[in-house]
């Protein structure tokens, strides 16, 4: 079915209106942002960084605390994962005869499972110690450029 002229118009008119509508809310909500600032930190930037010092002590905190929980996190993977391919190879000891080709390899698969999850154990361990000096340095560093 073809519009006709009165139609097209019409609908002319109404994505116009939609569009206005549309940029005039954006802009409205935009506006209104700039007025939900904090603007305290203006009034009073002594009392920011007394403040913003005490949160460099927390941060650093906090970071040393999130790096011993993510280490603790790693070595209990490390050892699940280790005790998980120790009781495989004692499940295939005790299926297969003496000495099988079978038994061995279960034998070297496990001892190679336990060895690459403590060298990525390790690896991660040292990511995570790095990740955090990063994050401390980077306190410190805020630290002593308002501090002078």
């Amino acid at each position: 079915m073809k519009l006709n002229y009165f139609t097209k118009r019409l609908s002319t008119v109404g994505r116009w209106i939609a569009t206005t509508l549309f940029c005039v809310s954006a802009i409205a909500f935009v506006w209104q942002g700039a007025f939900f600032s904090n603007t305290s930190a203006m009034a009073e930037p002594a009392a920011t960084l007394i403040a913003s010092a005490d949160a460099g002590d927390q941060v650093k905190g906090k970071a040393s605390e999130d790096a011993g929980r993510a280490k603790n996190f790693i070595r209990d993977t490390a050892d699940k994962v280790e005790s998980t391919a120790k009781k495989n190879a004692a499940k295939v000891d005790q299926a297969t005869d003496s000495g099988s080709f079978v038994e061995r390899k279960a034998k070297r698969d496990a001892a190679r499972i336990e060895k690459r999850a403590e060298e990525d154990a390790a690896r991660t361990q040292k990511a995570v110690d790095n990740t955090k000096n990063v994050v401390e340095r980077t306190v410190d560093s805020i630290k002593d450029a308002f501090g002078n």
